[in-house]
């Protein structure tokens, strides 16, 4: 069927706040004293805040109770929120907004599928409150990639099928989420390297050439 919206990421995909969540878990861990790195935070892309705090811990000695940990992950949003006030509008590629404009342009709906809570702030900060016709993030799901409930959910918000919307995803977890949810998916970055997109792009602005094949 043809194409009539695009579901993005947010994060690795339209903004790059990785090295805020890298300085916020390792703040977090080393307050706990739990060994983290940059190889353990790769584990951690495209996954939930919960979850990617069970990967964590698994290198902790102490068994932490469930209200424990979700003190621990509060802990680490907050500091995670306080590095986000630090993006400005600035931060928003002239190649991603460009991108978006000449995909609207085409008459195409336009959309996030975020697991993150923190997406209203992250789009506030980046000046793009208001820009997208339907936002699904972590604040309205139960389940994050790989479940593909985001992605439904955003497609239900914009009224249309899921066989008619294009993912567009950096984490091979999101890329299965799109897929498991029935959309065709498009991949930059981490995911694309892997394959695991039905286009693996090197840049988000290959879209704009892919996509009018697909309308």
């Amino acid at each position: 069927m043809a194409l009539k919206a695009v579901i993005f990421d947010l994060d690795g995909v339209i903004c790059f706040t990785d090295e805020y969540h890298y300085l916020a878990w390792k703040a977090m861990a080393d307050s706990i004293d739990v060994p983290f790195d940059r190889t353990i935070n790769n584990r951690l892309r495209g996954v939930s805040r919960m979850a990617s705090l069970e990967i964590i811990l698994e290198k902790s000695e102490t068994v932490f109770s469930d209200a424990e940990k979700a003190v621990l992950a509060q802990q680490k949003n907050e500091l995670y929120k306080q590095y986000l006030l630090r993006i400005t509008p600035d931060d928003l590629s002239k190649e991603v907004l460009d991108t978006l404009n000449v995909l609207r342009g085409n008459g195409l709906q336009l959309a996030i599928g975020s697991s993150s809570k923190n997406t209203p702030l992250i789009l506030q900060q980046l000046g793009l409150s208001g820009f997208f016709d339907a936002v699904s993030d972590g604040n309205g799901i139960t389940h994050s990639k790989p479940d593909p409930e985001v992605f439904g959910k955003a497609a239900g918000m914009l009224g249309l099928p899921p066989e008619v919307c294009l993912v567009v995803e950096d984490a091979v977890s999101g890329a299965e989420a799109g897929h498991r949810a029935g959309m065709r998916v498009a991949c930059v970055g981490d995911a694309a390297l892997a394959g695991a997109g039905d286009y693996n792009l090197d840049s988000i602005a290959e879209l704009t050439g892919i996509v009018p094949g697909l309308m």
